[in-house]
């Protein structure tokens, strides 16, 4: 069995080491949904900001190697009435390490940590893509439900088009504040 680090929380300084595996994930097939050139300093810097001011990221680090070799993020939209829901979640595992557990650790973690500091969130919401089966089966062993299908959505490299499956996992410890 594989053994890496706990995720812990990001921080500013994770910046540059977050561009390189989001370029680094971005350059494989069926990765994130982003292009490499896609993958900005900008990018990075928003998803971070959001996430450290009213969400959740977490990292793991290689324990042999001064990198980043997964994250995960998740944060508020900033409309009062979607103050019960996490949104934009986006989970990367360098592709070296894929299939070794580290997605489902961060998935695990940030829940728990959803559960456990968040009772005001309810929902929290991903969007994958129709193809994509084994990150679909992971959510749903999650406890993800898929909520619909938006047809079409994404054009492939082969110019044909697929859907974007929305799912959502809902906070069996919600509290309304």
């Amino acid at each position: 069995m594989n053994h890496f680090p706990v995720p812990r929380p990001a921080t500013l300084i994770d910046k540059p080491k977050l561009l390189i595996l989001y370029r680094k994930v971005a350059s494989i097939s069926g990765g994130i949904i982003r292009e490499p050139h896609e993958v900005t300093e900008e990018y990075i810097e928003n998803f971070l900001t959001n996430s450290l001011a009213d969400g959740i990221i977490l990292v793991i680090d290689d324990v042999d190697s001064d990198r980043i070799i997964g994250e995960i993020h998740t944060y508020k939209p900033s409309l009062c009435v979607f103050s019960h829901v996490l949104e934009h979640l986006t989970v990367t595992v360098h592709p070296s390490f894929q299939r070794k557990g580290i997605g489902r650790m961060l998935f695990t973690t940030m829940l728990e940590k959803v559960r456990s500091d968040h009772p005001e969130v309810l929902r929290v919401e991903l969007i994958t893509k129709e193809s994509n089966h084994a990150a679909r089966n992971l959510y749903m062993s999650l406890g993800f439900v898929e909520e619909g299908r938006m047809e079409k959505k994404i054009r492939r490299k082969d110019g044909g088009f697929e859907a974007d499956i929305p799912m959502a996992w809902f906070n069996p410890d919600f509290r309304d504040l």
